[in-house]
């Protein structure tokens, strides 16, 4: 017996290997340790996060004014759903939504040719990253009233300009529904240059310059620089920002609620705006968590098709 403990403990200590003493209490309290320091924040991810999202799709399902109480619930099953799809000022605000998608690429294409031009260009770099970011942290509700002055039809500064070079009937912008639209697009276009331009700018900074000095020995003009080393090493970049920019588009809110308040005739209803009116104006909580469970896939169907897509276009 004592020949084999040698024996034993000849091999571990050949080996390295010590027998471990407590190592199962220890893992004990390491696990008990990292759910004290993780457990405020499941605490508020589920409390703020996963209860509501619970709630919104069951609430989906019912016909139900908060104000009566829970216990005036009345489950209706699919109808909230069957009535959204013949809501025609629903099926509107969803047509507003996919137009204001057109802003994404829009202010993707031009966050890129600036982020471009200041990077290789441009002295005092510093001074117009900050002079484009700003928009961006300013808050929404000044920028917004900002603009609400700027485009006033009548004594607005982009009117006056427009006037003194030649045009007689200027758009009236948000007051005009064939205009109110786009002129939210121009003002989130304004707002979302900043962020994008300065992500850009730190893609180019991470592209090796290996690559242009050696396209630069082959002879390779700007052009073809741009589409074959810059572009394709900021597709990770570009689709980045275009998945987030698509997502922040389903959020336009402060905007709506402070220029048009989905207005004039509903031409700047979106879903978020009409979700907020449903449910905090006309207090229909049943309707308006089925507008939110359509706004969910909506935003869940274009991520997957754009996950989809990048493995065509994207370089990592």
């Amino acid at each position: 017996m004592q020949t084999t403990k040698t024996a034993t403990g000849s091999a571990a200590a050949a080996t390295g290997v010590r027998p471990k003493r407590g190592s199962g209490r220890l893992q004990r309290h390491e696990t008990i340790a990292g759910f004290l320091f993780i457990g405020p924040m499941l605490i508020g991810v589920t409390v703020l996060t996963l209860i509501p999202i619970i709630a919104t799709f069951l609430l989906s399902l019912a016909d139900w004014n908060f104000i009566a109480g829970i216990k005036d619930i009345k489950w209706v099953g699919l109808e909230n759903f069957q009535k959204l799809f013949q809501d025609d000022i629903f099926l509107k605000s969803m047509r507003n939504n996919a137009l204001f998608l057109l802003a994404v690429p829009v202010y993707l294409i031009i966050s890129m040719f600036l982020a471009i031009v200041i990077d290789k260009h441009i002295y005092m770099k510093a001074y117009f990253k900050v002079a484009y970011f700003m928009p961006y942290i300013s808050s929404i509700v000044a920028v917004a009233i900002v603009w609400q002055v700027l485009f006033n039809p009548s004594a607005g500064p982009v009117n006056q300009f427009l006037t003194s070079i030649g045009i007689e009937n200027p758009p009236k912008w948000i007051a005009d529904p064939k205009y109110a639209l786009v002129s939210l697009m121009m003002i989130s276009v304004w707002t979302a240059i900043g962020f994008n331009m300065i992500v850009y700018i730190a893609g180019l900074q991470s592209i090796p310059r290996d690559l242009y000095e050696a396209a630069e020995i082959d002879g390779a003009g700007t052009w073809t620089k741009f589409k074959s080393i810059t572009f394709p090493q900021l597709s990770s970049t570009t689709f980045f920002l275009l998945v987030t920019g698509i997502i922040s588009t389903f959020k336009v809110f402060d905007l709506i609620a402070v220029l048009t308040k989905g207005g004039p005739l509903s031409s700047t209803s979106m879903i978020v705006w009409q979700l907020y009116d449903t449910a905090f104006v006309n207090l229909k909580i049943g309707y308006a968590s089925s507008m939110a469970v359509v706004l969910f896939f909506c935003v869940l169907a274009i991520t997957l098709l754009q996950w989809i897509g990048q493995k065509k276009w994207v370089n990592y």
